[in-house]
């Protein structure tokens, strides 16, 4: 009977011990590849975020409306809006950023001259036709003699301001300096207008303590001025002056920044666009 007791706690433990040894073969079983011919397992592609400095108005708004979309394409689009037109190329040229939407080619290449910088185009995606704006005037006609005029003055924008003021016929320019003229290259000046360079961005906080303002559409626009029903005259669509997102050469052609630049130039892209400016921004693709 003794013998009979040992040799069932034997047999016990011996099973028991088989039991034990079966179980990492089972562990290593649940986390092997899947059999010939079942679904692998896939893993979800990592989503990336793109942070892009952009003008409220009309960039963010644009940036913002492709928001969704970008989200199903694994992009996480963060739009950060400045008021100024240097710091979202610092920010940018200093890693801060990934990208920028506020300026045109002709701004990117005297900032990067100035700065010796090396930012780059990605894609171009509008045009703000650039106005002349009054609360004193309703033609440019009306303006008298000592008039007083305000212009950007970054020297981009001044040259197109000045440009457009000579289309218009209240001045004349050096011959050949075209939209890089200064206001020293204005070699005819009848009415003797007191040209003015302010910041973009106080032109229209300011257009009442001057008889006319040229400024830009996307500070206009933030202004509540209606560049198609207010502006005194305006550029046409032929203008040169194409918006551009804008981002380092080390990350433009990123599989999401291409995916950021492809989805600017959709056509949904393009009817927001018309929809919500109704001529004030007209598409460039």
């Amino acid at each position: 009977m003794k013998k009979l007791s040992v040799s069932l706690v034997a047999l016990f433990f011996v099973l028991a011990l088989a039991a034990c040894g079966q179980k990492p073969a089972e562990n290593q079983a649940s986390t092997a590849p899947a059999a010939s011919g079942a679904p692998a397992a896939t893993t979800p592609a990592k989503e990336v975020t793109l942070k892009v400095g952009a003008s409220s108005v009309p960039h963010a708004e644009i940036l913002n409306g492709i928001k969704a979309k970008m989200k199903t394409q694994g992009v996480n689009l963060e739009v950060i809006e400045f008021n100024d037109y240097v710091q979202p190329n610092v920010q940018v040229f200093e890693k801060q950023l990934d990208a920028n939407f506020f300026q045109h080619q002709p701004y990117l290449d005297q900032y990067n001259a100035d700065k010796k910088q090396d930012l780059v185009k990605v894609v171009g995606v509008h045009i703000e036709p650039f106005g002349a704006y009054s609360q004193k005037v309703k033609s440019a006609a009306e303006l008298k003699e000592g008039a007083t005029v305000a212009i950007p003055n970054d020297p981009s924008n001044a040259g197109r301001a000045l440009a457009l003021m000579e289309k218009n016929g209240l001045i004349k320019l050096k011959d050949g300096v075209g939209i890089k003229g200064t206001v020293k290259d204005i070699v005819e000046n009848n009415k003797k207008l007191q040209i003015k360079e302010l910041d973009p961005a106080m032109l229209p906080r300011t257009i009442g303590e001057f008889d006319l303002a040229l400024i830009n559409t996307n500070y206009a626009l933030q202004a509540n001025l209606n560049p198609t029903k207010d502006a005194l005259f305006i550029e046409d669509k032929n203008s040169p002056y194409v918006n551009i997102l804008v981002a380092r050469p080390d990350n433009k052609d990123s599989e999401a920044m291409q995916k950021l630049a492809k989805e600017l130039n959709s056509a949904d892209t393009k009817k927001f666009i018309e929809d919500k400016y109704k001529g004030a921004i007209v598409p460039a693709f």
